[in-house]
């Protein structure tokens, strides 16, 4: 057991969690806390109503109509239902609310725990300015930049000629490649900045972006962390995120295939230093840029889960929502650095209803055939069951393929054998691309960085799916489907609206209407 440092802090058992969230995340968490002996309590937006997660909770209150503004980002309306149900405790997911301090701080007000970090952390970590200076004074490698929002242009030619090119406009709030643009050459820095910060004040609401050096071929590295309340925090090793479209990413795994044991310490080191300095709590992760030469570069801190966690459990043995419980509930770390170690190698495919073959555009609607593949080392974390709908309102993410192998050679070949055998009808998806990478010579050797879509990728080079094979299966997921209708009994009601028979919930559950 590592030392506490603050032994004196309460500890307070949590009974029942309210995840405000939906999808594959959702599902994840539920399953956690029921595993754990916590009651649940599902937020469901109007399409939502018949989703997985809904159907797994022991409870489930409707919140709003389809969009997220009117749903599942109303925090006054999620913290109404944890009052009304009795819910001791909210696990944000990721996404939504996730990383808003004000929801974490209107949780304590109103003394529901955050399963998440403090308010200040969040804040600090959300302004990227704010969290470079930061970065700095606790001495974490940082790139070349500016250290506060640039505020006009001269500002920003003189910066970039000082920097270098290229250089990289980067929005000061928010993430997810969003209000980011590449400069190579000054004719066309001031373009790019205005794209960059009118990109940035439509998606983040906050138009101010910052310069810093770009750094060519880089490759997308990341450190989660852990840390409690008594002063302990420990890092959980890195997880390679370069397999990347329109920066968001596809592909991770862990270990990285490039890091050496020494690279892995100091960047493990960097990490802890950067959550010890913003004074960390929780869950999160540091993610940085690795260059050719192996030098790392600060980028930001996400703190909150992130979706790629399933990997970093598959090498650790660890249930990371277990262990946000955990902390939430004041325990310290049970676990010291030396009693971490890396077991095997673990990938994921994020599977999205995206074409590939059209610039992964989205592909929403009904899932007419879901069927998952299995076997030793699978692992499959769905929020979207066959005979459902990917909402044309949300991230069109469909699954999480997971596979775990003693060595990266076998987790790769793993991975392939499972998305050959995953059958999706309905929708396009990832796929395809997905098996691309697993068989490109260049991932399989562990050389890749983030330009790897752009330069490694065209839909030519995706194998031609046998559409027949599809037709069939749409044809047997619909008669599967008018059979089961035919025998399903008449639907109970809960308050007044339709509940499937196949309902898990108890007859005492209620649905809240919201709104």
């Amino acid at each position: 057991m590592p030392s506490s440092s603050d032994s004196s802090a309460p500890v307070q058992a949590i009974r029942k969690v309210l995840v405000a969230n939906r999808g594959e995340i959702a599902v994840r968490v539920i399953r956690t806390c029921r595993e754990l002996g916590i009651e649940t309590v599902a937020v469901f937006s109007t399409p939502d109503r018949t989703a997985p997660h809904v159907r797994l909770a022991d409870e489930a209150y409707h919140i709003g109509p389809a969009a997220s503004s009117e749903s599942y980002l109303k925090q006054e309306k999620i913290l109404d239902v944890a009052r009304d149900s009795g819910a001791d405790a909210i696990h944000p997911g990721y996404g939504f609310l996730s990383e808003n301090a004000s929801f974490s701080n209107a949780c304590t007000e109103a003394g529901i725990t955050f399963i998440g970090p403090r308010p200040d952390a969040i804040r600090a970590m959300g302004d990227k300015t704010a969290a470079r200076t930061m970065m700095q004074e606790a001495g974490v490698p940082m790139a070349p930049g500016t250290p506060d929002a640039i505020e006009d242009r001269e500002e920003a030619a003189a910066a970039a000629e000082e920097i270098g090119y290229p250089v990289l406009i980067k929005a000061a709030a928010g993430g997810g490649g969003k209000g980011m643009r590449i400069v190579r050459e000054a004719e066309n820095l001031h373009r790019a900045l205005e794209m960059a910060q009118s990109e940035a004040k439509s998606a983040f609401g906050d138009g101010r972006v910052f310069v810093e050096k770009y750094i060519d071929q880089p490759r997308h590295v990341e450190i989660q962390i852990l840390a409690d309340a008594h002063g302990n925090v420990v890092h959980l090793f890195e997880r390679e995120c370069s397999i990347q479209r329109r920066h968001q990413k596809v592909v991770e795994e862990a270990p990285s295939p490039i890091l050496t044991p020494q690279l892995r310490a100091a960047m493990g080191e960097a990490a802890i230093n950067a959550a010890r300095a913003c004074g960390y709590v929780n869950a999160g992760t540091v993610e940085f840029l690795v260059d050719a030469d192996r030098n790392f570069y600060f980028m930001e801190m996400n703190t909150r889960l992130q979706v790629e966690h399933p990997v970093t459990e598959g090498i650790t043995g660890l249930d990371l929502v277990a262990e946000q419980i955990r902390v939430a509930e004041g325990h310290p770390l049970r676990m010291s650095q030396d009693d971490l170690s890396i077991n095997g190698h673990s990938i994921e495919c994020r599977i999205y209803a995206e074409d590939p073959a059209s610039n992964f555009l989205p592909d929403p609607g009904p899932l007419h055939r879901h069927v998952p593949p299995s076997g030793i080392g699978v692992r499959l974390d769905a929020g979207v069951e066959e005979g459902g709908e990917v909402l044309i309102h949300y991230d069109p993410m469909i699954s999480k393929l997971v596979t775990w192998g003693r060595t990266r050679e076998e987790a790769v070949r793993r991975m392939d054998r499972a998305l050959s055998e995953y059958t999706i009808a309905g929708v396009q998806t990832t796929i395809p691309f997905c098996r691309f990478v697993m068989q490109h010579e260049g991932f399989r050797n562990g050389n890749m960085s983030t330009h790897f879509v752009d330069e490694e990728f065209s839909p030519e080079k995706l194998k031609p799916q046998d559409s027949g094979l599809e037709e069939a299966a749409v044809l047997a997921a619909v008669l599967a489907h008018s059979e089961r209708s035919n025998m399903q009994e008449t639907p109970t009601l809960v308050d007044g609206k339709e509940t499937p028979t196949s309902s898990t919930w108890k007859t005492n559950r209620r649905q809240y209407q919201g709104g």
